[in-house]
């Protein structure tokens, strides 16, 4: 049985953890949960953001499924989601946008996988006052950090037989920085002949995934251009509800949904479960549970689908707990 740290979080995050612990129940996947919480419930019982304990207990099992996070704003205080990739080193920030059938938006054919690096760029949070009025932040790229990113995203091009690499970019304007950037993963590319290699400046990026989203397969970004195209991308699928995520380091691994706390429905049993259900099956991949993993994405895709048991963020009338008995249900019917 594999022991994995499980962080609940903050607003909607008791309600969306515990429906991935129902789904991986029902798929018949044994895990033991060790629950250790982090955030700002955290800091109210304990006094720290991050406690300890849920250090120790990520660094004993090496994977942690976290629920949505609230870090306080304009606090000074570093983002928690920042602390523990960095901390952890886990360097690939995952996430998966595709079409579902049953969600109405303008497309029907997204399939694209977003590599962000996950450690550096102007998310290492080096910033400070120059003078009254004057702030500066400090970008970081590196060589390392850079192949790495491009190196994970080549990887997953080619065990998943995906035909294109896109690099997303600002040299034109971040000549020394962004310059290195794409030196880096053009340096990449030469590895993968087999996979076709093209670089887009990020606002046109932006453009073009709300024009022609189906003309591109994987993503490669720095820190800042991932997080924000990859919000962009789950606006065309249906919104941030949908769209999992995984934050991947050569040893350790954090599975989360991409949307946050939403604490103006905490506790209201109206959350939509599909994110972190899929990020959930991201994890079960991760520890070889494939067979599991396809039950469950079948499942979430059925009642999608049917719609009769969807919440109100995709158009249905269904609870968090409604959304999630039915998937269950779905996945109990194909078990063998």
């Amino acid at each position: 049985m594999k022991t994995i740290t499980l962080i609940p979080g903050d607003g909607i995050g008791v309600e969306v953890t515990t429906a991935v612990q129902r789904v991986i129940e029902a798929a018949n996947v044994a895990i033991d949960w060790e629950v250790v919480n982090g955030g700002e419930t955290a800091y109210l019982e304990t006094g720290q953001y991050i406690p300890d304990e849920l250090i120790d207990s990520i660094s004993k099992n090496k994977i942690a499924f976290k629920g949505p996070i609230t870090t306080p704003i304009g606090t000074g205080f570093k983002s928690i989601n920042v602390t523990l990739r960095q901390k952890y080193n886990t360097y690939a920030n995952v996430r998966p946008v595709k079409s579902m059938s049953g969600i109405k938006t303008p497309f029907d054919n997204i399939d694209l996988v977003i590599f962000r690096e996950n450690t550096e760029g102007l998310y290492c949070g080096i910033e400070h006052l120059v003078t009254e009025g004057v702030a500066e932040a400090i970008k970081v790229i590196t060589e390392k950090a850079s192949k790495r990113i491009g190196k994970s995203a080549f990887e997953y091009a080619r065990k998943h037989k995906r035909k294109k690499v896109t690099a997303v970019h600002k040299a034109n304007i971040m000549k020394i920085s962004d310059g290195l950037f794409l030196d880096c993963i053009r340096s990449v590319a030469k590895e993968y002949p087999e996979i076709e290699y093209e670089e887009v400046i990020v606002d046109n990026m932006c453009m073009q995934l709300v024009m022609y989203p189906e003309r591109y397969d994987v993503l490669v970004l720095p820190n800042l251009y991932g997080d924000i195209i990859s919000d962009l991308a789950a606006g065309l699928v249906g919104g941030l509800g949908l769209v999992p995520g995984a934050n991947i380091g050569d040893d350790i691994a954090i599975f989360e949904a991409v949307h946050g706390s939403a604490p103006l429905i905490a506790g209201k049993n109206m959350a939509n479960p599909t994110a972190c259900i899929l990020s959930a099956t991201m994890m079960l991949d991760y520890i070889g549970e494939e067979s599991a993993a396809k039950r469950i994405r079948q499942a979430v895709e059925f009642v999608i689908k049917e719609g009769r048991y969807t919440t109100s963020d995709i158009g249905g009338t269904a609870t968090t707990k409604d959304m999630t008995e039915a998937i269950c249900q779905y996945i109990k019917s194909k078990n063998h």
